[in-house]
């Protein structure tokens, strides 16, 4: 903590100061005026109790001082609650993605465009957005910027992992529940989604399986969106492996031949996935002003209320 203006401390030093010399010089007087010296026999002086309300009107003006420098503490953490989530889109960028899909779009082509269309519904969500091929790589982190997010949306094709062409679910999986993790406010609350965009089945990298239940252990439901997955690739036991783990942890399967059902896809996992996000935003020399003026009025309220009572009225 520290004060912004810590010059405002001499004034009420000031005033103090002015106090303890009006009060003696009061003092002063009324010692002079009385001619029996008995007053001043230290039998006869007032009780420690009728100092209360000096004390506090004292301990009162000391915080009031403090307030008045406006106190503020250099970096403060807070804690922001709204209804979403922090979603980690997933894409695929294997080279089969480049295939027809529709008479007019490709397999990515057609995505891109559902994943757009599914950020621009999720107005209170922090969304990210990971690619990947032989591996796995970040192209944004959480953010509410989605004007930023589909700009990079727009900017992903073919050649941005040039050299590559497999299809590493496993790392994609692997890479979004690190990014959650290293995000996420409040670690172990349900308040995270991985959302996979694949064509194909895993081809190399490690198993997604494993990454499933890594998700699931983090507490992030994982639903994934077959682009144009072909019928022999459904039937293959891994792939069966896989998609009866996504429904066992909570998520589901979309099997999207068109760019229709692409949308759809999206838009029913937008329906579904429903929450209150927490966040944490860092404030710079965030004030804490009511830490000292609040305690202050109430040293006030007392030193005005015990004087009061006769039993603490200073006579002197």
């Amino acid at each position: 903590m520290r004060f912004l203006h810590p010059e405002i401390a001499w004034w009420f030093v000031a005033l103090f100061a002015a106090t303890i010399v009006v009060r003696a010089a009061v003092r002063r007087r009324l010692g002079v005026a009385t001619t029996s010296a008995w007053v001043f026999d230290r039998m006869y002086r007032a009780s420690l109790l009728r100092r209360l309300p000096a004390a506090a009107f004292l301990a009162g003006l000391l915080l009031l001082a403090c307030a008045s420098m406006d106190p503020v503490l250099p970096f403060a953490a807070t804690e922001v609650r709204s209804h979403g989530l922090d979603i980690v889109i997933a894409l695929d960028l294997s080279s089969s993605m480049e295939e027809q899909m529709d008479r007019a779009k490709t397999r990515l082509e057609a995505t891109k465009d559902a994943i757009k269309a599914f950020v621009g519904r999720r107005i209170d969500d922090r969304i990210g957005l990971v690619v990947f091929s032989d591996n796995a790589y970040v192209v944004s982190p959480l953010t509410f910027d989605h004007r930023y997010l589909v700009r990079y949306i727009d900017m992903v094709d073919n050649q941005i992992l040039r050299g590559e062409g497999m299809t590493a679910i496993g790392e994609g999986l692997a890479l979004s529940n690190y990014l959650l993790a290293r995000q996420a406010a409040v670690p172990g609350r349900r308040n995270k989604v991985i959302v996979v965009f694949t064509d194909g089945e895993n081809t190399i990298g490690r198993d997604p399986l494993g990454a499933l239940a890594e998700s699931d252990a983090a507490g992030i439901r994982v639903h994934l969106v077959g682009v144009d997955l072909e019928e022999e690739i459904t039937k293959k036991p891994q792939v069966q492996a896989l998609l009866r783990a996504v429904g066992r942890y909570g998520g589901r399967y979309f099997n999207a031949g068109t760019s229709r059902e692409l949308d759809g896809a999206s838009r029913a996992i937008d329906s579904i996935e429903k929450g209150v996000l927490v966040s944490q935003t860092y404030e710079h020399d965030a004030p804490v002003f009511q830490w000292f003026a609040l305690p202050s009025l109430i040293c006030f309220a007392v030193a005005f209320g015990l004087r009061a009572i006769p039993a603490f009225i200073d006579q002197t």
